[in-house]
């Protein structure tokens, strides 16, 4: 038996359900896509805006900004204009945003910019992540099984292949700007496409009248998710993963350049493996959870993720390096697709639950790697990753939280 449970929904025909989860799945690979953009680039940044490390995590703290702001104005912007206007609305803003770092680096040269493009991107990358998640969940409950690993496995994919264009881009010296524009073109394209496939409609069944709850009852309702100890539990899990994967994101690179000496383009390669392994974690992972739970499968991928860091931060041999990326990737993987289903079955409200933890998680990833790049400065940034391998024990030892309703005292 494993520890874990479909909350149903309201029903959608067969055809609908796939488009509607095709669109989400693009919209996950986006959001991989664009987060990952300026990862590979961080040298080739640093370099034309004339900054060093320090200031490159001051920048990377605006994306934090943002996504403070993004991750609040989510439920409302959902509530109002509902997920058919609201999700292909916050891609298209990721889009302007990406296009603005890029100029503002590449052409401009300025760091002003740069930095308005960075919190516009955590702004749009924050709220669209919470909506996609409150999607993600909803489209597991009507179809009446696991996908949110498949979901975020789709997130992984973007990730890779935004790495991959940064690593090509990086070996052919290309202009940040000119990859950053392209990037920006593909993901306005995905979404006008994916915006004529998601229903509009409530996506649950009305329970005790939530549909007819005003503006104001919802955010109570929200409010009130940050009072669950069991939510709360389940946001540390995210926390230790997605810093994990939030400090590979932007620190990776540069850790493998500068404190192993590796030239930029194997960095970025590192980059992508990290990606790479990530996604095929994920995409593999059902039938692990289908036997081991969710419980035991965070807390193994986290001790994983504790060995991968380990070895990346104390072995500088590039093959040794691989293997502790590929455990790294493995680390972060299930952590917060995991986390989404258990908060999605933890209680009623699911929706309200889901956005609670995807905050917390969201903003273990874009706050985790400026207080990576703060701690570099005072010691390096391969001693401050320590910081990764601490915080994935606690999701370890939080996995417990996992656990369905009712399934606590047979534990």
């Amino acid at each position: 038996m494993t520890d874990r449970t479909i909350i149903p929904s309201r029903s959608f025909d067969q055809r609908t359900l796939v488009r509607w989860r095709n669109a989400i799945l693009s919209a996950f690979a986006v959001g991989g896509l664009a987060l990952s953009t300026w990862g590979p680039r961080l040298p080739a940044l640093r370099a034309e805006l004339g900054l060093n490390t320090g200031g490159i995590g001051v920048l990377l703290a605006g994306i934090t900004v943002g996504s403070i702001a993004g991750l609040l104005a989510s439920t409302p912007i959902l509530n109002r204009l509902g997920p058919r206007r609201a999700l292909p609305g916050a891609i298209l803003t990721t889009a302007v945003a990406v296009t603005v770092v890029g100029v503002g680096s590449g052409v401009l040269g300025s760091v002003p910019v740069v930095a308005v493009g960075f919190v516009l991107a955590g702004f749009s990358i924050g709220s669209l992540d919470v909506m996609i998640n409150v999607e993600g969940a909803a489209i597991e409950r009507a179809a009446g099984r696991t996908l949110m690993p498949l979901m975020h496995a789709a997130w992984s994919a973007g990730a890779a292949i935004g790495s991959g264009i940064g690593a090509g881009c990086a070996a052919l010296n290309v202009n940040p700007a000119g990859q950053f524009t392209a990037e920006a073109v593909l993901i306005g394209v995905v979404a006008l496409v994916a915006a004529a496939s998601i229903p509009n409609g409530a996506r649950e069944e009305s329970a005790a009248g939530e549909e007819t709850l005003s503006r104001a009852a919802r955010f109570r309702v929200w409010l009130l998710g940050w009072t669950d100890w069991r939510l709360l539990m389940i946001g540390l899990v995210m926390l230790g993963a997605e810093l994990g994967e939030g400090s590979a994101n932007n620190w990776l690179t540069l850790a493998a350049s500068d404190g192993h000496g590796q030239s930029a383009a194997i960095a970025a390669l590192f980059f992508t493996v990290f990606a790479i392994g990530e996604t095929t974690a994920r995409v593999l992972g059902g039938p692990v959870v289908d036997r081991l739970g969710r419980v035991r499968t965070v807390r193994i991928t986290s001790v994983l993720g504790v060995l991968g860091v380990a070895l990346f931060i104390l072995v500088g041999n590039p093959a040794v390096m691989l293997v502790a990326v590929l455990l790294w990737a493995v680390g972060v993987s299930m952590g917060f697709p995991l986390g989404m289903s258990a908060a999605a079955d933890s209680g009623p409200n699911p929706a309200a639950r889901v956005s609670v933890v995807a905050s917390v998680g969201y903003f273990a990833n874009l706050a985790g790697p400026p207080a990576v790049g703060f701690l570099a400065q005072s010691t390096s940034l391969l001693t401050a990753l320590w910081l990764l391998a601490l915080l994935f024990l606690v999701a370890a030892a939080a996995a417990g939280a996992l656990r369905p309703r009712g399934e606590e005292v047979k534990a």
